[in-house]
């Protein structure tokens, strides 16, 4: 898919999100990607994550964005990096469709800065992008997580039942997934 990083990039005044890669990004990274809540829930990310893992992480968001699979954005606060928000186009269903991932920094939750962040790139995704439907899974015992999407608008549709193996809770997670469509904007 054809997409470009919005221009303005999208803000609402309190946060503002952009592509990752400016002077300090990797090191904000690293440091959120320690934490444990973001690692029992991203279970594929490495522990203890390194900055060479956020160079990584960095680069392949770079790539995404070129290649038009994925749309990674830092959430900024005040200019500085405190979470990431992406969304991945799904490729094998019907034409239209993109699902959405977020966390943010430990030391910024609470504040409601991610469900600013996705109500953000929600309606950049269904206004600006040709999407008919964003959807976003979270963990079921991931509380924080169902409660941005709440909060950013977005339905609840059901469970995914054992869905995946998460090895580092050595447990089968059930997904509760979400959805937004453009009418509900």
């Amino acid at each position: 898919m054809d997409v470009r990083p919005p221009d303005p990039p999208l803000s609402d005044g309190v946060v503002s999100l952009r592509p990752w890669g400016e002077e300090g990004d990797v090191e904000a990274i690293a440091a959120a990607c320690n934490d444990r809540a973001i690692t029992e829930f991203l279970d594929q990310i490495p522990s203890p994550y390194t900055l060479e893992d956020a160079r990584a992480y960095v680069e392949g968001s770079r790539r995404a964005w070129r290649e038009g699979s994925m749309t990674n954005f830092a959430i900024t606060e005040g200019g500085l990096a405190v979470g990431s928000i992406g969304v991945r186009w799904l490729d094998g269903l019907d034409d239209g469709v993109a699902e959405v991932g977020y966390w943010v920094a430990p030391h910024v939750r609470g504040r409601g800065l991610c469900t600013r962040a996705l109500r953000l790139v929600s309606g950049w995704v269904l206004r600006d992008c040709g999407v008919a439907r964003l959807q976003l899974r979270a963990d079921e015992e991931n509380v924080a997580s169902k409660r941005v999407a709440e909060a950013a608008g977005f339905t609840r549709e059901g469970v995914l039942r054992s869905s995946r193996y998460n090895a580092r809770l050595d447990r089968r997670v059930d997904f509760v997934m979400y959805s937004l469509l453009p009418g509900e904007l």
